[in-house]
């Protein structure tokens, strides 16, 4: 199981340093992309999000949230 995280390029970058993969995003569109991707991978177990960039894609976030995998983490 992997983890991956979405959201500023502090975040992207900090969470790269223990070794989290991520992209770093900005805008609606890229983030929504970055969320697709990363619950479509089989491997992907918890995505790790920024407030910011849920926010941006509330209403996907919570559709995602109700399946059982991948873990969904705001911070």
């Amino acid at each position: 199981m992997e983890f991956y995280c979405i959201g500023d390029d502090d975040a992207v970058r900090g969470f790269r340093l223990a070794g989290v993969r991520g992209r770093a995003v900005n805008g609606a569109a890229a983030t929504a992309e970055a969320l697709e991707e990363a619950a479509a991978r089989a491997d992907c177990g918890v995505i790790i999000i920024t407030s910011a960039a849920a926010g941006l894609v509330r209403a996907r976030l919570n559709e995602i949230k109700e399946r059982s995998r991948p873990l969904i983490a705001e911070i």
